[in-house]
């Protein structure tokens, strides 16, 4: 057996969770996430932080201000590492250190050292070395991630909590530094519950006594809870709010909601630097240093409020996926299309097909001046029709339109039409007869068109041919304009159409 990254990749994927599997959990409901601790418990323990998405990139940023540079001669760090879930193209993406992604060869390394391990022990009980003997994907990352901050000597760690907090398994580490819980939502309804009062008990499980907490400001209800939970635990719990001196900052995630993240990020990263009794200037966080300021300028976080342009259009990305994600990606979007466009554009990716719509597709705004405005879609998992209407929702009421779009198209996560999957982005845990059907867009198409009936919808079985698709948009009906268009609704889907917009399938 060889020992690639793509055998690596190969192998964790077996570790996925089924589709059918999936569904039992969903119907067994909360019960079942009971045995993560005590399961993960039996693999490992490790310190380092807690937090989500892009409140972790910024803390990771700041953070990696003091390690070596010509912009820092008295480093405190030498590696920082950061682990996030879901990743967009790699799952590499997934264990980083100084805010790069483990090389192929690394992970190759660190997976392989854990998988044998855990056959060697699965042996010395004579019990089997199937994939029984290991945990599942996501506690399988985890274990591989605190393995390698381990056996790479990092110096702190910043540890995103996969679904909910108390049952969760990065929720094995017992004495961080500091924690944080990021605005609330609903979400995994069929783990954490369907009320924010439910949701907001496991957020709080991370938690710890003795370690300072910090939030930003939430629903009254939810708020109630997290402050409930932090003296049960006997926590001090801090709210912060947005940190003013933000407005003359240009973050590096530049949409206006990430204000409250970086405020959140840079409380938990100072909390980290006092304990370890690292001086901050007087009177912060009203006077920031300037490590903070560079690391909040130059924080990135591909998919989220991101902007990649080619000639003729700016694609607008983002991996928003619940109600409350997909009403900030389109107030972001909303606001991209009150700003000016560049014209004209020079290519930045030369070669691609072109996909020309038929002709009964024609939109009747095509004679506009205005040049079309284009919607990308799908979600395998959740509630796609409700995230699609509260897109349609948030937009056309910001835009005080009822046409926020002139064309839409919704397509399933299959990255090529023919190749399929990059195996990073293989996913077992949804039915392929829906996919390979079309049922869930087909269904997306018929909601768009009760919502709006002049926008011109399609049907695309692969992102790339979705991309080809807008391409061809762009050029019958752009008239030599820039052409918007959002691409929202799914990790996945934004990663495969990373994949796909710079050539992975070649």
């Amino acid at each position: 057996m060889t020992r690639t990254y793509g055998d690596a990749v190969a192998a964790l994927n077996t570790l996925q969770t089924n589709a059918a599997a999936i569904d039992a959990v969903r119907k067994a409901g909360m019960s079942m996430n009971l045995q993560s601790i005590p399961e993960m418990t039996e693999w490992c323990r490790r310190a380092g932080y807690e937090g989500k998405g892009s409140t972790s990139a910024f803390i990771s940023s700041i953070l990696t201000q003091y390690i070596p540079s010509p912009s820092q001669p008295n480093p405190l760090f030498n590696k920082i590492g950061l682990y996030t879930s879901p990743h967009l193209r790699f799952v590499r993406e997934r264990i980083r250190i100084n805010n790069e992604p483990l090389s192929e060869e690394l992970f190759a390394k660190y997976f392989w050292e854990v998988w044998d391990k855990l056959d060697e022990s699965a042996r010395a009980k004579a019990e089997p070395t199937d994939k029984t003997a290991k945990p599942s994907y996501f506690r399988f990352l985890t274990l591989m991630a605190f393995h390698t901050y381990i056996r790479e000597n990092v110096d702190a760690a910043i540890i995103e909590c996969g679904v909910g907090g108390e049952y969760d398994c990065t929720n094995v580490i017992q004495q961080p530094s500091v924690t944080g819980i990021t605005n609330l939502g609903i979400d995994h309804v069929h783990l954490l519950g369907s009320t924010i009062e439910e949701i907001a008990w496991h957020k709080a499980g991370i938690m710890k006594e003795g370690t300072p907490a910090y939030t930003v400001p939430q629903l009254p209800a939810a708020q109630d809870v997290l402050e409930r939970r932090a003296v049960e635990k006997s926590v001090h719990l801090s709210t912060v709010q947005n940190n003013p001196l933000l407005q003359n900052i240009t973050l590096g995630l530049s949409a206006p909601f990430q204000r409250s993240n970086a405020s959140l990020a840079i409380m938990l990263a100072s909390a980290h630097l006092q304990s370890l009794s690292y001086p901050l200037p007087s009177l912060f966080p009203s006077n920031l240093p300037p490590e903070f300021i560079r690391g909040l300028e130059q924080v990135r976080w591909p998919g989220r409020c991101e902007i990649r342009r080619e000639k003729g259009i700016a694609w607008h990305l983002d991996s928003g996926h619940t109600l409350e994600s997909i009403h900030l990606a389109a107030s972001w979007f909303a606001s991209e299309i009150a700003a000016p466009s560049p014209s004209p554009l020079p290519s930045q990716n030369q070669h691609h097909p072109s996909s020309t719509p038929t002709d009964n597709n024609t939109n009747p705004k095509s004679n506009m001046q205005t040049p079309p405005c284009i919607l990308l879609f799908n979600q395998q998992t959740r509630d796609a029709p409700s995230l699609a209407r509260a897109l349609f929702s948030t937009l056309s009421t910001t835009l005080a339109t009822p046409h926020p779009f002139t064309h839409a198209v919704f397509c399933s996560n299959l990255t090529f039409k023919a190749s399929g999957y990059r195996p990073d982005l293989v996913s077992i845990n949804i039915d392929k007869k829906k996919v390979e059907g079309l049922e869930l867009q087909k269904g997306l198409r018929d909601t768009w068109g009760q919502l709006d009936a002049n926008c011109t919808v399609e049907v695309k079985g692969s992102i790339e041919e979705a991309v080809g698709w807008v391409r061809g948009v762009a050029e019958q009906e752009g008239r030599g304009k820039e052409v918007k268009c959002l691409v929202t609704g799914s990790v996945h889907l934004v990663g495969g159409f990373l994949e796909v917009l710079d050539g992975g399938g070649d």
